[in-house]
This record gives C-alpha cells, structure tokens and sequence, in this order.
C-alpha cells in the first residue's frame, strides 16, 4: 500500500474519510499482559507507542472523540499491558506500554519491553506503528532502540510529535527539520511527521485521513 502523502491528507475527500472513520463506534477489546493473549489479528492494526507519559492514552481518546476509552494519567508507566480496541470492526488500534521511566520494578519493566518486542517483530496484521514522541523534549535514546528494532522488523513506522502547543512555532518546525533528517537514516520510518495536541485538537484530522489509509485489509 501507498504511503499518505501531505497532499493526500489536505484533500477533503481523503480528510472526510478519516472523520468517517473514526467516528465508527471503538470498543475496549482487551488487555494482555502475555504473547499468548493477543487477539487474532483479522483486522487491520495500528499500534501506538512512545515512552511513558507522552501522551498516548489523551492521543487515542482525541482520534475517536471519546474521553474515557484510554486511561490518562500522570504516572508514568500507568499502562502496563497491550490495549486493544475495536474501531467498527474496519480497524484495530493497539495501545501499548510505556517505555523508558517508568515507578515500577526492573523485572516488570523487563517483561513489558519482551512483550512489546515480540508482539511488534511478530504482527502479521500490523499496518503500521506511531511512535509519540513529546515535542518539548524531542527524540530519546529509547525511541531510538524502538525504531532500530522496528526497522531490524521491516515493520513501517511513524514519528508522531505530541503537545505542540506547549512549544513555540519556531522550535517546533526545528525539531521537525532536525527529526527528519534522522528519520531519513531509518529504512522503516514514514516521512512524515504528524504534529499534534490532544487538547487543542491540532493535527488530529491529519493524522485520522493518514490512518485511514491503511485501513483496507
């Protein structure tokens, strides 16, 4: 399947398609905590990671307009399994674990980190993942070792910047220069870098058109 391209996502017919979409009613499916749980993939799926605290859970509840479907909070390291939601049954989306700090013990943080590594090296059915990255701090050593495992899985991959409108316009198209030019390094990233804030409501039409490109199975 093609990648989205700028022009893709800016054509009404393409952004009324993502609203379309995530306007489809998204269920709780279920939690894992073991390989062996995860839900058979018969659904395109698209997974959302990022280290503890980047805003994951605000990002999903704002793509699907509800405010409860993904717990927020401000502990890091909060969710602790994979999450799985039904969105009317066109797409899968995947909330994973936090990475990187998280108040909890090195033994838990050890299998979270072997639970995510074998489920993303492992998803047949995975369209692509979201990699959240904070936009006030920019990209960390720990998503890089996320991208380089990604890129070693051939599993495509996109860097989404969170909470921009908690930086000036300047740094923000900085840090989009700057990332880009890493990500141009990376064989599995996505070009493209959605910009976004879950409580201004920024980019998110954006990125609802991107992913509901690759929502046919």
């Amino acid at each position: 399947m093609s990648m989205a391209t700028e022009l893709d996502v800016q054509d009404p017919v393409v952004l009324e398609r993502g609203r379309v979409l995530f306007e489809q009613s998204c269920d709780f499916v279920m939690g894992c905590v073991k390989l062996d749980q995860i839900p058979d993939g018969s659904l395109p799926e698209i997974a959302f990671a990022g280290r503890s605290n980047v805003g994951k859970s605000s990002l999903l509840n704002a793509l699907v307009r509800q405010n409860t479907l993904a717990r927020t909070s401000n502990t890091p390291g909060r969710t602790r399994e994979i999450n799985f939601f039904n969105l009317g049954q066109i797409l899968m989306l995947a909330d994973l674990p936090g990475y990187g700090y998280a108040r909890v013990s090195k033994a838990q943080v050890k299998q979270w980190t072997g639970l995510v590594d074998s489920y993303l090296k492992g998803r047949v059915n995975l369209r692509r993942t979201c990699v959240l990255v904070d936009s006030r701090h920019g990209l960390k050593e720990s998503d890089r070792g996320v991208m380089e495992m990604l890129d070693k899985a051939a599993q495509p991959y996109q860097v989404v910047l969170t909470k921009v409108d908690k930086v000036k316009v300047g740094f923000l198209n900085g840090l989009e220069a700057k990332i880009s030019e890493e990500l141009a390094k990376h064989p599995a990233a996505h070009p493209i870098i959605p910009k976004t804030s879950s409580r201004k409501g920024q980019g998110i039409a954006e990125l609802r058109a991107m992913l509901a490109t690759l929502a046919d199975g």
